[in-house]
């Protein structure tokens, strides 16, 4: 049977708690928390559905317990009895307060908040007793990369990320993990509300259900983590807090796609732990090719190259210095896409219309369908189906080429 715990709240509103909740329902005076005894009641009642802070409360004492009880009771639910405002519900839900209700809240209200309440405790409870760094078996975590900057990394992220949302083939999130200079949200057109920082902080950091609401909404039915407002803020999200909202995300998701900064940074590499995808990113110049030779070399002495390796070429162009056979001697092994240099590509980045949301027919759409085909369920083993488009696409460069 569920446990309500309430502190310094109104007896009216204990009243009609005790009406709406089907359990127990013990009530505290607000003395429980200058002396520290909150958290041993919270013990003796075995993780309570439920901890309500009443205004009796300060509200800068509340959001400091909600924090320490999300670690100390990490399957029980804090909410806060207080007048809500925008600003205030955005400090609760850093803090890891999960809902606000109002001190004169009808009975409908504190209803649909207990039912609320109870389904995230739910939820809290599943994720506490899953393994916390396994995803699914059918779900996939697919990490974009690139040694170098400028070489249409987060194009092929977005594309693919798009192209998987509209696949049907399960729901499909995009994190942007360029922590200080990140343009995902730029690319898709969106102007989230939300950011990184946002989804590893409070309550979001360790509940589903919370989690999702930070996160954007892109028309295609993608859900996206879109990158930090500032650097600096950026900078202050770590490697722990990346790892483990990937970890939420892949279970929540079928797809995750991570557009990661340049090189190989912290955030990177544990990304790289729990993926089963590796898209590696060129362009057709020689420090790009040169760079994703050392990439590969250093991915396989950590043993971070996991089973769907996928090597992509963009922007190739036969009228270059380089040739085909330069390329796949470079890199020492053979490229898995080229996506041809096309004025399409400028055009969609800036109106934020994805190549792969606008139906076009032109070569790097059809390239970026055959990356994409590597990915859907049906073709699991990474073979590529586009393989026709892809010898189009390599003969008529080959040809060019020296």
């Amino acid at each position: 049977m569920s446990t309500v715990l309430t502190v310094g709240v109104p007896a009216d509103l204990v009243q009609q708690l005790e009406a709406a909740h089907t359990g127990k329902l013990h009530s505290l005076e607000p003395a429980v928390v200058a002396t520290g005894g909150l958290l041993r009641r919270i013990q003796a009642a075995e993780s309570p559905l439920a901890v309500v802070l009443g205004p009796d409360v300060r509200l800068d004492r509340a959001f400091e317990l909600a924090g320490r009880l999300d670690v100390a009771a990490a399957t029980s639910v804090v909410l806060v009895v207080a007048d809500a405002d925008p600003e205030l519900w955005m400090a609760a839900m850093r803090a890891g307060v999960r809902d606000v209700l109002s001190p004169d809240a009808s009975a409908q209200d504190v209803a649909a908040v207990l039912a609320r309440a109870t389904e995230l405790a739910r939820a809290r409870r599943d994720m506490a007793q899953a393994d916390p760094g396994a995803a699914r078996a059918d779900h996939r975590v697919i990490v974009v990369a690139s040694p170098k900057g400028g070489v249409g990394k987060t194009t092929v992220s977005t594309n693919l990320a798009v192209g998987l949302a509209r696949s049907g083939h399960g729901s499909t999130v995009i994190v942007d993990l360029d922590v200080q200079f990140g343009d995902v949200a730029s690319a898709l057109a969106m102007a989230p509300e939300y950011t990184l920082p946002d989804t590893v902080h409070g309550a979001a950091s360790n509940d589903p259900l919370a989690l999702k609401t930070f996160l954007g909404r892109h028309a295609s039915g993608l859900f996206v983590v879109a990158g930090s407002d500032s650097p600096a803020a950026g900078d202050a999200v770590t490697a722990a807090q990346v790892a483990q909202l990937i970890d939420t995300l892949s279970r929540e998701f079928r797809h995750v796609v991570i557009d990661t900064a340049p090189g190989l940074a912290d955030h990177t590499l544990v990304a790289l732990e729990r993926a089963t995808d590796l898209v590696l990113v060129s362009s057709m110049d020689v420090p790009g090719v040169r760079g994703m030779r050392k990439e590969l070399n250093v991915l396989e002495e950590l043993s971070l190259v996991p089973a769907g390796r996928h090597l992509v070429l963009n922007m190739a162009d036969s009228a270059g210095a380089l040739s085909m056979a330069d390329v796949t001697t470079t890199i020492g092994a053979p490229l898995d896409v080229v996506l041809p240099r096309s004025t399409a590509v400028p055009l969609s980045t800036n109106t934020g219309i994805p190549l792969l949301e606008s139906d076009a027919r032109d070569a790097v759409t059809r390239g970026l369908q055959v990356l994409l085909e590597r990915m859907v369920p049906e073709h699991s083993d990474g073979a590529p189906t586009g393989g026709a488009g892809l010898s189009g696409l390599l003969g008529r460069l080959k040809a060019g080429g020296r």
